[in-house]
């Protein structure tokens, strides 16, 4: 199962920003297989949360984040932090199509000595804006950098993705408090609402529910959309950068394992990897929805 052979070779597919929403619902599906075939390789790593945020990763990528791309970072691009860093396997999958790293390195993940480390590491690759891992800092760590573009008089967007497990954490609030105070219109964040964690359902942990409105009580402006709708998605991010005087907050409704039945809604998936004969079955059913996606676009 330790070979990438469905998709191609990035370099020679059209930019992501050239594709339609529907053309990007089939780069999406090819990410999947992507992941699952890195977490099978390192044979440790976390697929139900990687996988419930690739839609909005693809879209985030291909269509809002701007001067990101192969080669020196831009300092005036926008920038992203994968706050729950433990998705980072999709980000991965995105860099590699997007041409930031070798698609063929995917499979070095968690490797000793790789720079794909199974957390972000912000000294080992280009865009990983922040270590990340322990969770319940990315989103003090996205204002620090967005309150740093206001007095750079920039207009950078800082982008992040928090999961619901961990906006349990108190100083998720705390930013939450703090980036309302400051009016920071600039940030951007994002909600991996999957409703689960590693000890099962978030509403039998630690209910974060009514989500929305706490977050609208602490000063955001907030829209809740399908985390798997690809239009809703690109018009709930087209919108939060049009809406001044606030900071804007994403509840991306999604689903854990997205895309992989006996993943889906399964809390044992949030950090256990397949073995080749899962990863085998997982990948044939990713396939599958690939075959009529691919036929009505050509």
């Amino acid at each position: 199962m330790n070979r990438l052979d469905t998709g191609g070779d990035s370099l020679n597919s059209p930019p992501l920003s050239s594709l339609s929403l529907e053309a990007l619902k089939i780069e999406a599906v090819k990410l999947r297989i992507d992941i699952l075939r890195m977490l099978n390789a390192a044979g440790s790593g976390h697929p139900g949360g990687s996988l419930s945020i690739v839609d909005i990763l693809t879209v985030l990528f291909a269509r809002h984040i701007r001067r990101v791309r192969p080669g020196i970072p831009d300092p005036e691009r926008d920038r992203f932090v994968l706050s729950k860093g433990h998705g980072v396997p999709a980000l991965y999958a995105v860099f590699a199509r997007l041409g930031i790293i070798p698609r063929e390195e995917l499979l070095t993940l968690r490797k000793l000595g790789t720079r794909l480390q199974g957390h972000p590491h912000n000294g080992s690759l280009p865009y990983v804006e922040a270590s990340t891992g322990s969770l319940g800092q990315g989103v003090s760590i996205a204002q620090g950098m967005a309150l740093a573009a206001r007095l750079d008089k920039s207009e950078r967007r800082v982008y992040t993705i928090l999961g619901d497990g961990e906006i349990q954490e108190g100083q998720m609030w705390e930013a939450f408090l703090s980036a309302a105070k400051y009016r920071l219109d600039n940030l951007i964040a994002i909600l991996d609402y999957n409703k689960g964690q590693i000890d099962g359902f978030t509403s039998d942990v630690m209910n974060i529910d009514p989500v929305t409105d706490k977050l609208v009580s602490f000063g955001w402006e907030v829209q809740r959309i399908d985390g798997h709708d690809f239009p809703a998605i690109d018009a709930a991010l087209e919108a939060a950068k049009t809406r001044e005087g606030r900071p804007h907050f994403i509840v991306a409704d999604t689903v854990k394992g997205k895309g992989v039945s006996f993943m889906e809604h399964n809390a044992e998936w949030h950090g256990k990897a397949p073995n080749d004969q899962e990863t085998a079955a997982a990948v044939e059913e990713l396939e599958q929805l690939l075959i009529p996606a691919m036929a009505s676009q050509s």
